[in-house]
């Protein structure tokens, strides 16, 4: 019989035939490769796509991957050769640890048709990892008594790889004393006992010391050591032995704390003391078997401690010493090896890694805050694991591949609206009963100076009063700060300010942590009345930022300053008064001054001596000399007062002027008139030659031109004035509310308000009957008048039949004190007509020139003070 052709149709059905046993066949079992373990990435495990039968050409279309690598990305699939291939480091002990056999599952997939091929590459072991004893050195105590052959546990070492390469071989640093005996019990147990060969002498050699070496089978051999330190005990020759080297022992997982997992007895064949044992866990066990497990000293009972996880450690082994209580002690050893029993009690398990917190403030959205990795050791429905958050603003869960998500910033944050988050991740898998997790993860969102101090008010006013304390406290200032930490501490300091040209700095200062502002001097008020200046504060953030906020420190007057009698000066000559002199004739007048203000400023004239009745009396407030009644021979010719003036503080402060007067008579007294006039002429004139052209005189030539040009817009002004007020039916002063000034022609005008708000412009003693002062408190009401003829003594015509004019005393609040303000009025009272305050306002521009000239020529002797004079 002829063989089919292959290009016919029995030849087709022949070769479809064979490709499909071939597919059974590939189909039926897993492929298998193996590679060894730390292999470099990019060696080839084996050609996958040749295996399946699969051509180059159809790589691409058929799209050969793995849709399964067992958890792990340490192999892939060359897409343009179908090659099977490491791409990241293989420890087979990481993977498989002590398993004998390592291997890798994977699922290959490939499309038209749909087909799953499942691959199982093996690790082949190397001699990577050398053998590692549990500890670097142990130390043994054994008693000199102890008879050649005694035999004493020792740890073996361990080796993570399998095989040959894990079969060790010991050997014990040449000694005398001490051999070594290794028994291989199966092929994954050994012990090593440390043998006495020859009889110990503790006098002799109190301590020895061995090295035990254990080495490995592999190509090339590795090694690990431990140093013995071997301590020769006296007397107590008997060690506690137990029934049993090592005890094996089954417990389920979720055995309660307390169960009782094994009682050991060992037996001591001593007595008393030496035969008394006492049950503990040996150095070598690990804080995590203690954490699990305790022991009682006495009884030698193990009960479970801390709750038991299959799959956290499957394998405990407890290292158990029972010594005896004598001078040396001696102990026995055994080991108990526990091996948990698998429960069902998976739930999820989140891991939450903080990667960027805490979170700042200005940070953007989508900044990645944490990292999340969800995982179910259970599997199928009971390992699909579903998360979510709760709260989500202002985060929310990406997923970036399975089982791992990140948390990103959703949107803008405000640490001043929230200081920071609680975010709890939750967790739940598909089985029945579903079981749950969660984490939280504290977010605090971490400050950013975004926000300058800011004072709870653009202006603080404080009063203090003069004289203060040095280093006082005036007022506190607050600026609070929204931020937080360095970005929140406020310092505060003088920025800038003072007063009187002097800078703030040398007045006040402000402290950098209170913010308690201090005067660093005594203030003096007829000095500095404001102290305005700025207060900064800053934070310590950076960049730093600050705010301002601007005191107004007024200085409150005290009375520290005594009234000055400037006129007449101390040692002038006499007074020569006619003896025919009559009543109310003038006499002299005493000027004094006082440099505070308000009611410390106000002085009142008194006849201190001679005290009762006498020729002479003094104005209350003016401070003139008059005669109180017509002189005759009997007054007697020569006379001594004594002035005192004293001001309204508390407590009163005063001086005293003494004036000597004698009578004489008329012609005496013109003679001596006309004299001093001489006197006066020939000085001016000498004065005026030694000045040169450009002495006083001419200086008081351009005054007299600047006081003319004065006087006529002056007088344009009380014209336009009279005019405008005609129409007004009633108008009781002569200026309005606020701070115009007051001008009052009478005896008690000449108050000497204070030198910071009043001057006197009247100078020598012949013009004392109408002196010009000039005041600048608030104007009263006009109502106010009534009883100042009572107060001040008096009113109508003067001695010089001049028109007075009548003041009334309204309060004025000034810094706090009540002072008397004079406030002009028509002698008959009522409304003053617009032809009055015409007449008031052209005698004050009449006279004004005449007061300026006197005060030029008078400059030398006045104190160089500026005072601001302001009209109605």
């Amino acid at each position: 019989m002829s063989a089919p052709r292959l290009g016919g149709p029995a030849g087709r059905q022949l070769l479809r035939l064979v490709l499909l046993q071939a597919a059974w066949a590939a189909g039926s079992g897993p492929l298998q490769y193996s590679v060894p373990e730390e292999a470099k990435a990019g060696t080839l495990v084996g050609r996958l796509a040749q295996d399946l039968g699969l051509e180059a050409g159809e790589l691409a279309a058929r799209r050969l991957r793995l849709v399964w690598k067992g958890g792990r990305d340490s192999l892939e699939v060359k897409a343009e050769s179908g090659a099977l291939v490491v791409q990241s480091r293989l420890d087979r002990e990481e993977l498989c640890g002590q398993s004998a056999r390592c291997a890798l599952h994977l699922e290959v997939l490939v499309d038209k048709p749909l087909r799953v091929f499942h691959v199982e590459v093996e690790i082949q072991d190397i001699n990577d990892n050398a053998p590692v004893f549990p500890i670097n050195e142990e130390s043994l105590f054994i008693a000199e008594s102890r008879l050649p052959g005694s035999r004493f546990p020792l740890e073996v070492a361990s080796d993570a790889d399998i095989g040959i390469n894990a079969l060790l071989s010991y050997k014990l640093s040449p000694s005398e004393y001490f051999s070594l005996d290794v028994q291989n019990k199966n092929e994954k147990r050994q012990s090593a006992e440390l043998v006495l060969s020859k009889s110990l002498d503790r006098e002799e050699t109190p301590v020895h010391h061995l090295l035990l070496t254990a080495t490995d089978g592999g190509k090339p051999e590795l090694t690990g050591t431990v140093q013995l330190v071997i301590t020769v005990l006296d007397v107590n020759d008997n060690a506690p032995v137990f029934s049993q080297a090592v005890y094996e022992v089954s417990l389920p997982e979720d055995a309660a704390n307390g169960t009782l997992v094994i009682n050991l007895n060992a037996t001591d064949l001593d007595e008393g003391v030496n035969a008394e044992v006492r049950y503990s866990f040996r150095s070598l066990v690990g804080s995590r078997v203690k954490e699990k497990f305790s022991i009682d000293s006495r009884s030698g009972e193990i009960k479970v401690k801390g709750a038991l996880d299959f799959e956290d450690m499957n394998l405990y082994e407890i290292h158990v010493q029972a010594a005896d209580q004598g001078q040396a002690p001696l102990s026995g050893h055994c080991r108990v090896v526990v091996a948990l029993v698998d429960v069902n009690d998976n739930a999820p398990e989140l891991w939450v890694t903080p990667l960027s917190v805490p979170v700042a403030e200005d940070a953007a959205p989508g900044t990645v805050v944490a990292l999340i990795r969800a995982r179910d050791r259970d599997s199928g429905a009971n390992g699909a694991v579903t998360l979510w958050l709760r709260p989500e603003a202002p985060f929310r869960l990406v997923s970036s591949f399975r089982d791992s998500y990140s948390l990103v910033l959703a949107e803008a944050l405000d640490r001043e609206r929230v200081a920071a988050y609680e975010v709890e991740v939750r967790a739940r898998d598909a089985g029945a009963p579903a079981l749950g997790a969660s984490s939280r993860l504290a977010v605090p969102v971490a400050d950013v100076n975004d926000n300058a101090p800011a004072f709870a008010q653009a202006v603080y006013t404080a009063f203090v009063r003069e004289n203060n304390a040095p280093g006082a406290a005036v007022l506190t200032v607050r600026a609070r700060d929204a931020d937080a930490g360095e970005n929140g501490a406020v310092s505060y300091s003088v920025a800038g300010g003072g007063a009187q040209g002097r800078p703030a700095s040398s007045l006040v200062a402000v402290e950098a942590a209170s913010g308690r502002v201090r005067a660093l001097q005594p203030l003096d008020y007829e000095e500095v009345q404001v102290v305005e200046f700025e207060v900064r504060a800053q934070d310590a953030g950076s960049p730093a930022l600050w705010g301002r906020a601007t005191v107004q420190l007024f200085v409150l007057d005290a009375n520290d300053n005594a009234p000055a009698v400037w006129a007449p000066a101390a040692g002038a000559a006499p007074l020569l008064v006619p003896q025919s002199a009559g009543a109310g004739q003038v006499v002299a007048k005493v000027r004094a001054v006082d440099a505070d203000s308000g009611y410390n400023a106000w002085l009142r004239y008194e006849l201190q001596e001679p005290r009762g009745a006498g020729p002479f009396r003094v104005g209350l407030y003016s401070g003139e000399v008059r005669t109180a009644r017509p002189l005759d021979e009997a007054d007697g010719p020569r006379h001594s007062l004594v002035v005192l003036v004293r001001d309204h503080g508390e407590p009163a402060l005063c001086a005293t002027a003494t004036l000597s007067v004698s009578l004489v008579d008329s012609a005496q007294a013109s003679a001596a008139a006309a004299g001093a006039a001489r006197a006066a002429a020939a000085a001016g004139a000498a004065a005026a030659a030694a000045a040169g052209p450009d002495g006083p005189l001419s200086e008081l030539n351009a005054y007299l031109i600047l006081a003319i040009c004065a006087v006529c817009g002056l007088l344009v002004l009380a014209l336009g004035l009279a005019a405008a007020l005609r129409w007004r039916p009633r108008a009781a002063v002569l200026c309005g509310p606020g701070q115009a000034a007051l001008v009052c022609a009478s005896e008690v005008g000449s108050w000497s308000y204070s030198q910071r708000h009043s001057r006197q412009l009247g100078g020598g003693e012949a013009a004392g009957k109408a002196d010009l002062m000039v005041f600048s408190p608030g104007c009263p009401p006009a109502a106010a008048a009534g009883s100042a003829d009572k107060k001040t003594g008096g009113g109508g015509a003067g001695p010089d039949g001049s028109a007075m004019v009548r003041c009334l005393y309204s309060p004025l609040s000034l810094h706090g004190s009540q002072i008397a303000s004079p406030l002009p009025e028509r002698a008959s009272g009522g409304a003053a007509s617009p032809a009055f305050r015409s007449m008031v306002a052209l005698i004050i521009c009449l006279r004004f020139p005449l007061y300026v000239c006197r005060l030029m020529l008078q400059r030398k002797t006045l104190q160089s003070k500026f005072y601001h004079v302001a009209f109605p």
